[in-house]
């Protein structure tokens, strides 16, 4: 007989909820406990969909007393006293895309929600009043501390980032509500706050001197996010089932697993780290789909490479002192932060000697993901004219058919109305590097940029492919460069036959010369 169908947690962040209706959990309570008992005030900052949420409802359970919750974890062991202390939840995801009166009333709305049970007293009529009155009367009735949980402290702030008016006077609001929490340390137990960014101290909690960042601490890598380890001893059965399902190897499973939605660091060492929302949404659905960046458009992320005039291949490969990524995004003076802070790039490796970290995009599902939506910036064409057609080349490559791989490309090119900023030599560098990034979801491929050509190295099961790209010159200058490089021997290693390809590119007409 089967077993029952597996049931996964998506887009469910409630800790009771999963363990009450037996859904998958990776038990991450150890981390728990530890996060519990070094600090008062914690803060962490992950990328969207990465648990934080749900870390914070495990918080509440667990200061709620509900020891009945935790069988079988870690925090089993762990907890001996089980006591219950008055809990103050905030999710702030629903002050979203607000203005200054909806983010007050909506404020207002979740302090009436522990006004039912703690009562409110009529003097207080501010929003940093009504929860400085909550937090002292919890803490008499009870007798007991208060925890203060607020999860998403950031997300009504994130849309107006670059919006200097908006958002000066949303985040005077927010200081406004959270000012209380350093009055009334006397009547807290413990202060947990999460979201995407790190605004400055001074901008958000100026009194709240002592809230420990830990995002990048080493006992908490592995909070949020899946690890490998706990991929291949809690999700082993998961494994076998979507081998079987797409009819390959278990191990051939893990790699394009891995391939996909591994490769996130959040401090060096690290564990390797899978997205969650990614991983489950896989194992659910049977198939390597693209989860994660489908389940936010990145609008405001295009808008700030635009206004950063960052390119799609400067995107990744990036070398950065802790200070330039881990940073304040409201006061920011290049895209890094943001990048690092929204998961679109990570940490890759560190160089202790100069303390450099090596920042990249994390993977495939985050790579394509990408380049499909800065694709209508450099191709005018509709976006499924251009997806078929890249189906169609990597069919033709992995035909090893080159020829007419580049035919088709020629003629895409050709048919494409010219974008307003096409007349740049950079801009069709760009577009080569999007589509061959693209390809990355059907063949191997690596493509690199240094400044003014791109070469491109393409892997089919059978071939190994060289390309170099010149603009404006011939695809015999192209080819000298590819031996001048000593590609082949470069290659020789992976053991496939080497194929060298030039190609010139012609701004003139807008395609390929020859």
């Amino acid at each position: 007989m089967e077993a029952l169908q597996r049931l996964y947690p998506i887009g469910i962040q409630t800790f009771s909820e999963i363990r009450e209706k037996n859904y998958l959990y990776i038990d991450k309570t150890e981390c728990v406990y530890r996060m519990t008992h070094f600090a008062k005030y914690v803060f962490l900052s992950r990328p969207r969909r990465f648990g934080k949420s749900l870390l914070t409802s495990t918080l509440h359970s667990y200061f709620s007393g509900r020891k009945d919750l935790f069988q079988g974890l870690a925090m089993e062991r762990l907890e001996k006293d089980w006591t219950e202390y008055p809990v103050l939840h905030f999710d702030m995801s629903t002050a979203k895309h607000v203005g200054k009166d909806e983010l007050i009333s909506e404020l207002e709305r979740k302090l009436t929600t522990y006004e039912r049970i703690y009562g409110r007293n009529e003097e207080d009529i501010y929003v940093n009043q009504r929860l400085q009155g909550l937090i002292e009367r919890a803490y008499e009735q009870t007798g007991r501390q208060v925890v203060v949980l607020i999860d998403e402290y950031d997300a009504p702030l994130l849309d107006v980032v670059h919006e200097k008016e908006n958002l000066g006077v949303l985040r005077n609001i927010m200081r406004n509500f959270y000012s209380p929490l350093k009055a009334c340390d006397p009547y807290l137990k413990y202060v947990f706050l999460t979201g995407i960014t790190k605004f400055s101290q001074l901008s958000i909690f100026s009194e709240l001197n002592n809230i420990k960042n830990i995002s990048m601490d080493e006992p908490y890598a592995a909070i949020c996010g899946i690890t490998e380890d706990e991929m291949l001893t809690q999700m082993k059965e998961d494994v076998k089932r979507l081998a079987v399902k797409l009819e390959i190897r278990p191990e051939e499973v893990l790699l394009k697993l891995k391939e996909n939605y591994d490769g996130y660091h959040f401090t060096y060492p690290s564990p390797d780290l899978y997205n969650p929302f990614s991983l489950l949404n896989a194992f659910a659905d049977g198939k390597f789909g693209s989860y994660w960046f489908g389940s936010g458009t990145p609008t405001y992320l295009i808008k700030m490479l635009e206004k950063f005039g960052v390119e799609p291949s400067e995107v990744g490969g990036k070398t950065a002192a802790v200070e330039d990524f881990d940073a304040p995004t409201e006061t920011m003076s290049s895209i890094t932060p943001l990048l690092y802070q929204s998961g679109y790039i990570t940490i890759k490796d560190y160089d202790s000697e100069l303390g450099l970290y090596t920042l990249d995009i994390p993977n495939k599902e985050v790579r394509v993901g990408l380049m499909r939506s800065l694709l209508p910036y450099y191709v005018s064409t509709p976006t499924e004219k251009t997806n078929t057609m890249v189906a169609y080349l990597s069919r033709d490559i992995r035909n090893d058919d080159m020829d007419s791989a580049l035919r088709r490309l020629q003629t895409f090119l050709s048919t494409i109305p010219y974008c307003d900023n096409t007349r740049y030599e950079g801009h069709y560098q760009q577009m080569f590097y999007i589509i061959f990034s693209l390809l990355g979801s059907f063949v191997d491929v690596e493509v690199r940029t240094p400044r003014g050509r791109v070469d491109v190295v393409l892997r089919t099961k059978t071939t190994l492919y060289v390309m170099e790209l010149k603009l404006d010159k011939t695809a015999g200058e192209a080819m000298e460069q590819i031996n001048l490089k000593n590609y082949p021997e470069r290659f020789a290693l992976c053991g496939l036959p080497v194929v060298k390809v030039a190609i010139n590119f012609d701004s003139e007409r807008g395609t390929i010369g020859d």
